[in-house]
C-alpha cells in the first residue's frame, strides 16, 4: 500500500507539472509579453491612423462608370432608306448616321415653292394693276377738272343773264334754258368727283391685295424653310463625338418622331456616378481627392476628385418618390448621388465602359475643421 500510495503522489506531481509549466517557463512568459507589445502597438498604431487618416476616408461601392449619352431619334416620320454605321462604331460629330425616305418631303418643298410663285405673281399684277389704275386716276382728274370749268361757264351765264331777264332785256326762257345747263354742270362735276374719288380708292384696295399676296409669299416662304429643314432632316447625323450603342434602326423600318434609333457614348467623357449614404457627406466638398478601384481593372488604383453634388436625394428623382407624411414612417438612410471626374490616362479610359462597378474612397481630410465651425457659427446663433 505505501509504495502504491508513494506512485500515485508521484504521479500527481508530474502532472501538475505538466499543468503549470507553460506558465512558468521564462519563454513563454516573454512570448506573451512580447505579443502583448505587439498587440498594443498595433493597435496604437491603428488608432493612430484611424485618428489621423481612416475616420475620413469616405467609402461607397454603390459606385459606376456614368457618361452622358445622347439618343438618336428623328423628328420626322418615314421610312429608313439607308443605315450608315454598325453597332459599337466609333464615329465623329456631323458624321452620318441613317437617312429617311425624303421624297415625300422634297415634294412638299415643290408645292411650297409653286405657291410663292403663284403668290409673287399675283403681286406683280396687282402692281400692274396699280399703274393702270394711276392712268385711270389722271384721267378721273382731267374730267373732273373739264367739268368744273364747264360748270363755272355755266354759272357765269346765269349771273350775266340774269339781270338782263330781269330787266326784259333777254327773254326768261333764255334764262331758263342757262340755269338748267349750269345744274347740269354741277351734276357732271360731282359725278366726276366721285368718279376720281372711286378711282383713287381703288388704288388702296389694290395695294391691300398687294400686301395680302406679299403676307401668302412670306408665309410660303416660311413653309418652305420648314420644310427644307424637314429634308435635311431625313439624313440623321451624330451630335457628339462617340460610339454606336443601342443600334435598334433597320433599312425599311417606319419610325416615328422621338423613336430611339442607337445611342452615343462618349467614351472619351466617362465619370463616375457614386451614391453615397446622406451620413458620409458632412465633411466631402468638391475638389477633393478621390482613390477609385474597378472592379474589371483589378490591382489598377485610379484617382479622380468631387466633381459635383445632386440637388437631391436618389429617392427625390424617382418616378415614385416618397411621401413619407402619409402612412407608417420607417426612417430609411439616404443616398445622395456623387459626379466624380476621372484621372486616367487615355489607355486606361479606352478600357472604361459606363455601367462597369466601380469602389471610391473620398479623402475628407482638407474638410477636417468644417463640422466644429459649424457647430461654433450655430452655437452664436442661438
Amino acid at each position: 500500500m505505501t509504495d502504491q500510495s508513494a506512485g500515485a503522489s508521484e504521479d500527481s506531481e508530474r502532472t501538475e507539472g505538466r499543468r503549470s509549466s507553460p506558465l512558468k517557463s521564462p519563454r513563454v512568459r516573454l512570448a506573451l509579453l512580447v505579443g502583448a507589445i505587439l498587440i498594443l502597438v498595433v493597435g496604437f498604431l491603428w488608432y493612430s491612423d484611424y485618428e489621423r487618416r481612416g475616420k475620413y476616408m469616405q467609402s461607397t461601392d454603390n459606385a459606376y462608370v456614368s457618361a452622358e449619352s445622347v439618343v438618336v431619334a428623328p423628328k420626322i416620320a418615314g421610312y429608313a432608306e439607308r443605315v450608315l454605321v454598325t453597332e459599337n462604331q466609333t464615329v465623329r460629330q456631323g458624321q452620318p448616321l441613317a437617312e429617311l425616305d425624303p421624297r415625300e418631303y422634297r415634294a412638299q418643298t415643290q408645292q411650297i415653292t409653286s405657291q410663292i410663285e403663284a403668290a409673287t405673281a399675283t403681286g406683280e399684277t396687282t402692281r400692274s394693276q396699280i399703274a393702270e389704275q394711276q392712268a385711270a386716276i389722271a384721267q378721273a382728274q382731267a374730267q373732273l377738272d373739264a367739268a368744273r370749268a364747264e360748270a363755272s361757264f355755266a354759272a357765269q351765264q346765269v349771273a350775266r343773264y340774269q339781270p338782263l331777264a330781269a330787266s326784259g332785256a333777254e327773254p326768261r326762257e333764255r334764262l331758263a334754258q342757262l340755269q338748267t345747263q349750269a345744274r347740269q354742270a354741277r351734276e357732271r362735276a360731282e359725278a366726276a368727283q366721285a368718279g376720281l374719288l372711286a378711282a383713287q380708292r381703288r388704288v388702296g384696295t389694290l395695294g391691300a391685295q398687294v400686301r395680302q399676296a406679299q403676307s401668302q409669299a412670306d408665309a410660303a416662304r416660311a413653309q418652305l424653310a420648314a420644310a427644307r429643314v424637314n429634308v435635311e432632316s431625313t439624313l440623321l447625323r451624330a451630335a457628339i463625338d462617340g460610339r454606336v450603342g443601342d443600334l435598334a434602326i433597320r433599312v425599311g423600318q417606319f419610325v416615328q418622331p422621338g423613336t430611339r434609333l442607337m445611342t452615343l457614348v462618349p467614351v472619351d467623357r466617362l465619370f463616375i456616378e457614386a451614391n453615397f449614404k446622406e451620413t458620409q457627406l458632412g465633411l466631402m466638398r468638391v475638389g477633393q481627392p478621390v482613390s477609385i478601384e474597378i472592379d474589371a481593372l483589378p490591382g489598377i488604383e485610379l484617382t479622380g476628385r468631387v466633381a459635383s453634388f445632386a440637388p437631391g436625394t436618389g429617392a427625390q428623382f424617382s418616378v415614385l418618390p416618397p411621401q413619407n407624411a402619409t402612412g407608417n414612417f420607417t426612417k430609411i438612410v439616404q443616398r445622395v448621388p456623387v459626379r466624380i471626374a476621372i484621372d486616367a490616362p487615355p489607355e486606361v479610359r479606352r478600357l472604361l465602359i459606363p455601367g462597369m462597378s466601380v469602389q471610391v474612397t473620398v479623402d475628407t481630410r482638407s474638410a477636417a475643421g468644417d463640422l466644429d465651425r459649424i457647430r461654433r457659427a450655430a452655437g452664436r446663433e442661438r
